[in-house]
């Protein structure tokens, strides 16, 4: 786990995450235009009042762990559900943006396979 693609894949993961989650706090990253589906989708979430920060702020922890390389294992099957979802809500809903969201579940599960041997005994 420790060569050097591994590092940088979990790095730009981190730097990716941090920022995400950051701007849905201060959102200083300009938001596209999205389509009716989608927007209604995410005004959805963000009438709850918790999602959207909760989401923010667990983005924020898995970047932190994977960028100062703690509990690696962790944050990246912990960010399974939510690269997934992400993926799919730009399948569904908002198809030309979704490059970022590809690139972040592509570099979750490249992680998760250079890491399966520590997922191994959860199996067995």
């Amino acid at each position: 786990m420790n060569s050097t693609f591994t590092k940088i894949i979990r790095l730009l993961l981190a730097v990716i995450l941090i920022l995400i989650g950051l701007n849905k706090f201060f959102q200083f990253i300009p938001a596209p235009e999205i389509p009716e589906d989608a927007s209604e989708f995410m005004g959805s979430l963000k009438a709850t009042g918790y999602v959207i920060p909760v989401l923010g702020m667990v983005e924020i922890f898995i970047g932190l762990l994977l960028l100062f390389n703690k509990w690696v294992a962790f944050a990246v099957i912990a960010l399974v559900p939510i690269s997934l979802n992400v993926l799919l809500y730009h399948l569904f809903l908002d198809i030309p943006h979704i490059g970022i969201a590809a690139l972040v579940a592509i570099i979750n599960f490249i992680l998760l396979y250079k890491l399966w041997p520590k997922y191994k005994p959860l199996f067995n």
